[in-house]
């Protein structure tokens, strides 16, 4: 699973730590098997985590229970259902927005995070690059200007900045960070 990663990603907590992104409710949208989740979690943050597997979700409730910590973990598909206990501060995608292939899917996306988040909330979102050399497999890969459309008029960006995920791999695949505040 190459979205699975064991340690929170590097960009998460640069962004949280630096920026920083304040401690407060948060939402993270294809929460995998947890991971970061659970860092958020551990820095003080008020969890709910989504995903559409139930594999993930269980794992994740195992991994949150042995790290001793509290996350509200759900199985959701985003698309068609919304958390019961919005709105929330700060909402974290790792490659959700960029797996909706079409500018009007990626809108409708977007609206919907906007919908989740209290007026000024915070969205992060880490993005596949179209920086990368073509590969087969690996997340999509998108321009800076495919973001800047997707998520306008509904986020003002605070931040695009070219990175890479944080993955157990050896050549990670490149990525934007794009944080936003909600207009």
């Amino acid at each position: 699973m190459p979205w699975a990663h064991e340690k929170p990603d590097f960009n998460l907590i640069e962004m949280v730590k630096d920026w920083p992104v304040p401690v407060s409710k948060a939402l993270e949208l294809g929460c995998g098997t947890g991971t970061d989740a659970i860092w958020l979690a551990e820095n003080g943050f008020d969890v709910t985590a989504i995903d559409v597997s139930d594999i993930a979700i269980k794992l994740a409730r195992e991994r949150a229970e042995k790290a001793k910590v509290h996350c509200h973990f759900v199985t959701m598909d985003f698309e068609k259902e919304s958390p019961e206990d919005t709105p929330f501060d700060f909402v974290f995608d790792r490659g959700h927005f960029h797996s909706y292939k079409t500018h009007k899917r990626r809108k409708i996306f977007t609206r919907r995070v906007a919908e989740q988040l209290t007026s000024n909330g915070l969205w992060l979102s880490l993005i596949g690059s179209c920086d990368s050399p073509p590969r087969n497999g690996g997340p999509p890969m998108h321009s800076a200007g495919e973001i800047v459309r997707g998520v306008e008029p509904y986020f003002e960006i605070l931040l695009l900045k070219a990175s890479k995920f944080g993955s157990d791999m050896k050549q990670p695949a490149k990525n934007w960070v794009c944080l936003m505040k909600r207009r």
